[in-house]
């Protein structure tokens, strides 16, 4: 991904901070669109789509043709600091942070069967607890 394919915009701060809050356009907004993010795959842009849904912008997660047009864009704030660099660098870890859990592909589940002893296990627990039960006697 090129600097130049990243877009940041400042503005002032919400929150307290006196009057730092007043003066400093510290807030950082960064738009970066999805098809200038490199090292992802097709599958890769939508997993991406899904785990930043709320930031995304001109697309739905929904449907993989939004995800690829070039107006399909993420939008990450940062505004926990009070300088603008700092901002900025929290926006760029943040991508940093969604593009290497989007690029790796999730696990595929393998169906598995209870072991012969976990069975007997469970049986065994089972009639236990029916004894316990079966003592009690109630009051009858």
């Amino acid at each position: 991904m090129h600097e130049a394919s990243l877009e940041f915009t400042f503005a002032r701060s919400g929150g307290p901070g006196g009057q730092n809050v007043n003066k400093v356009e510290s807030k950082a907004q960064m738009r970066v669109a999805l098809h200038d993010i490199g090292g992802l795959d097709t599958a890769g842009r939508a997993r991406l789509a899904r785990i930043a849904q709320a930031n995304l912008i001109g697309a739905t997660a929904d449907d993989p043709a939004s995800i690829e047009s070039p107006s399909a864009s993420l939008l990450i704030v940062a505004q926990e600091h009070r300088s603008q660099r700092q901002n900025r660098d929290e926006c760029l870890e943040r991508l940093h942070a969604l593009v290497l859990a989007a690029a790796t592909p999730p696990k595929r589940r393998r169906k598995t069967k209870p072991t012969r002893g976990s069975k007997e296990r469970r049986l065994e627990g089972k009639r236990i607890q029916g004894e316990k039960k079966q003592r009690r006697g109630g009051g009858e």
